[in-house]
């Protein structure tokens, strides 16, 4: 059924402030219509700033969680995931891609420093992950992004796409990516 915004607003004007207000903590007690007042109403400003600093200590936290796995590969991927799906979640309401690549990049950057040993693994899906997410920060970069912070990123993406060329070039979507990004 679509939304009668005519309708809805006079159902609305109906209740006291107090019921309103009970209505609207109610509606933010879940976590996506929260971070959407906040953004949108509370906090506009600041709003998706301070959401970006929550999905960092969260991603902190998955981080250095434990996981079920055979073997550190497989746990990694599944700490790898769980950051990714962190990001999505980020991604919901905020709109702001230079805050989504900066915790893409935060999330390679944690790959890259942490898992040495792990790339070129033969039998696991991590570099196929971390390359997915490396091509992921290079399209926000490259396409959706104000030219102005191609300079920001470029030096560690190409160290990025070094270092995985040179460990993990028997993955397709490896292989795919460049050699290098230039402006």
């Amino acid at each position: 059924m679509p939304l009668n915004k005519a309708i809805l607003k006079e159902q609305l004007a109906q209740f006291s402030k107090k019921e309103l207000v009970d209505m609207i903590l109610k509606l933010a007690a879940k976590r996506y219509n929260y971070e959407f007042l906040l953004v949108n109403f509370l906090d506009k400003n600041g709003g998706e700033l301070s959401l970006y600093e929550e999905a960092i200590e969260d991603i902190d936290t998955l981080w250095l969680k434990e996981y079920k796995g055979s073997t550190e590969l497989k746990k990694t991927v599944k700490k790898l995931n769980a950051c990714v799906k962190r990001i999505r979640e980020f991604t919901i309401e905020t709109k702001s891609k230079k805050l989504e690549a900066d915790l893409v990049l935060y999330v390679l950057e944690l790959q890259f420093e942490n898992s040495s040993r792990l790339f070129g693994a033969r039998v696991s899906g991590y570099d196929y992950k971390v390359g997915l997410l490396l091509k992921k920060l290079i399209t926000l970069v490259t396409k959706q992004l104000h030219p102005d912070y191609f300079i920001d990123y470029q030096e560690k993406i190409n160290s990025m796409l070094e270092r995985l060329h040179s460990t993990s070039n028997r993955v397709n979507t490896i292989r795919e990516l460049p050699e290098s990004i230039e402006l």
